[in-house]
Formats: structure tokens, sequence, C-alpha cells
């Protein structure tokens, strides 16, 4: 949930570092599709085959790339290298997120020897246990969950029903949508001739800061020592992590992801939806992971985009692909050989 805050064209094109062509003073109060954007909105265009639609635009403003030719406009522009990067940033702007009143709310429940900031807001029904912290400017919002011995930073945004089991430590300007659990127990278990033993889940996760984890994900606590997100990675919705894995710095996974325990993916890497990880497998700095991939246990993705069932280099995934769609065609054309044989071998019988 935001807050709308209406900005110049000119405190806008600061923000971004671009340069304004046309009348700065005027209001933008919202970021708005090229096709749809109204007066008093801003809209980008990043692509030249976009531009004619950008030149109909009803948009007060538009940010364009560097040295795009749009004389024949009637919008204010706004000249950038990089103008999605822009429009994000600017998106931001006009939409900063809910201030709380620093307090804590009636309903909730905090142990007596939890240290809490005093500019922290605690909301409705929110549990934290013994000996946990919570930093300056950090959002709790209503029904959330934190266990014992908790560390969450500053300027964080915890959002509803997010559980934090006992242990687990959160960085700074973390934000948690609603549902996230981190910390339960990893799937660990030893068999015997009984069925399976539990094995032991004690050890903890760290979230680094500025990460951001979608709702409803989960994230395990190590069996011994720690499960990691790295500094600025963002987890989509539904994701799994198992227990023990390191995930490193600026990685993005994509929705319902499942990333089995011990699993390393290094900086930098891009996951897409619906990845399965079979345990202990590395995923090397540089490489890309298309969506639905299926990687066994113990493999070691190098740089490069891959793709496929089990993975496998897009280019490769790109052949195997062609030839299946040929199967059809082939199979007819290998009765018809196969008939042809038949009648050739007819002709040869004594």
């Amino acid at each position: 949930m935001t807050n709308s805050k209406a900005l110049s064209v000119s405190e806008l094109a600061e923000l971004v570092g671009g340069t304004v062509f046309g009348e700065g003073s005027t209001t933008i109060e919202r970021i708005a599709n090229l096709e749809t954007a109204e007066a008093e909105e801003i809209a980008y265009v990043d692509s030249e085959k976009y531009f004619d639609v950008a030149r109909e635009s009803r948009a007060s403003c538009l940010i364009v790339p560097s040295g795009a030719k749009f004389e024949d406009t009637n919008a204010t522009l706004i000249e950038v290298k990089n103008p999605k990067l822009a429009f994000a940033i600017i998106g931001a702007a006009l939409n900063p997120a809910k201030h709380r009143e620093p307090g804590v709310h009636e309903s909730a429940s905090v142990a007596e020897t939890a240290d809490l900031a005093l500019t922290a807001y605690l909301g409705p029904n929110v549990s934290v246990g013994e000996f946990s912290s919570i930093g300056a400017a950090t959002r709790i919002e209503a029904g959330v969950v934190i266990g014992d011995n908790v560390s969450i930073g500053v300027g964080c945004v915890i959002h509803p029903n997010v559980v934090l089991y006992d242990g687990v430590s959160i960085g700074n300007n973390v934000i948690l949508h609603a549902g996230v659990c981190i910390g339960a127990d990893g799937f660990g278990y030893v068999r015997d001739n009984m069925g399976y033993h539990k094995f032991p889940q004690i050890g903890t996760v760290v979230i680094e800061d500025d990460v951001e984890i979608g709702a409803h994900t989960c994230i395990d606590r190590a069996a011994l020592g720690r499960t990691r997100i790295g500094r600025g990675t963002k987890l989509d919705n539904m994701v799994h992590v198992g227990h023990n894995c390191d995930i490193g710095e600026r990685v993005v996974i994509a929705a319902q992801t499942g990333i089995s325990g011990s699993v390393v993916i290094e900086d930098d890497a891009v996951i897409g939806g619906q990845v399965g990880f079979g345990d202990h497998t590395r995923v090397q700095k540089g490489a890309i992971i298309g969506s639905k991939a299926g990687i066994l246990p113990g493999k070691i993705v190098r740089p490069g985009v891959w793709w496929g069932i089990p993975i496998q280099p897009l280019d490769e995934y790109k052949r195997l692909n062609a030839h299946i769609s040929r199967l059809p065609q082939m199979r007819d054309e290998l009765k018809a050989l196969q008939q042809k044989i038949k009648e050739l071998e007819e002709k040869l019988k004594p």
C-alpha cells in the first residue's frame, strides 16, 4: 500500500539525472501505461518500435531515451539513458510507502525482554518473543509472529501474517510480503527399518540487507549452520528455499521455484519460474536458468543460458525441441521407408 504524491517534471528529472524538454513546472500525479496515460500522468518508452505510440500518447510527460526525436509531441519530455529504470525510480517517488506513526497496537503481545526501537511500528495482534529486537523505522503489520531471539534491522516492512521462527536474523531495508515463513525446520530425515527419524534442524536463517521476499515464500532453517539469502536478492511469490542453501547477492528467483537443501546460487544469477533444484547443486555467477528447468542433484550450472529437463545449454535445448517437433513427420517417413523395404524384399524373393 502506498500514498500518492504529486511532483513537478523538473523535480522528477532531477531524481533520475534526466534532461527536460518542455514545461518543467508541469505537475505529475501518477505513473501509467503508454497506451492509457492521461493528463497529469507520466509514461515511458524505451524502444523505437513504440515511438509512434508515444507520439499519440495523452500523457503530460514521457520518459524517452537520450537523443530520441519527439518534436511532434505535445508532452513534456525527460531524456535519460535508461527510461525503464527512470520510470521505476519516479514511480517510487510518486507512490511512497505507507507511513505508520511509531507505536505498539494495544492488541500486540511483546515479551518484556524484547528490544523495540522507539520509531518502530507494531500493528494489531503482533507477537514478539523473548530477547528479540526490532530496528528503527521498521513496520510490523497485523498478525505477524516473531519468535525468540529474532533480530530485525532498520527500515524493514513485514507484511501481515509473516512468521519468523526463533533465532533468525533479518537485515536492514528488508521487505517480507504476506504469509512469508522463515526458519521452519528443513526437510531432513534419516531412514531405518522402522521408518524415518528427524535429523536435527538447529541452525538459523540469515536474510541480508535490501532483500525482498514474495508472498507465501518459505525459507527453511539450516540443519546445522545457516541458510543465507544475500544482499539485494529478490524472491518472488511461493518460492521454497531448503535448508543450508546459500543464495548470493542480487540473485532474482521467479515464482514457484523449489530449491532443495545445500544448493549454492552465486551472485547475480537469474532463475526463472517453476525451476526445480536437486540437492547440492551449484549455480555459478552469470548463469541464467529458464522457467520449468530441472537440475539434477550435484550438478554445476556454469555461466550462460540454460533450459530444459534435465537442464542443458539453451542452444542444445532449441535443437532438441526442433527435432522433437519433427517426430510425427519422421514417424511417417520411417513407416514409408519400412513399407518400401518390405516391397523390395518381396521383389527380391526367389
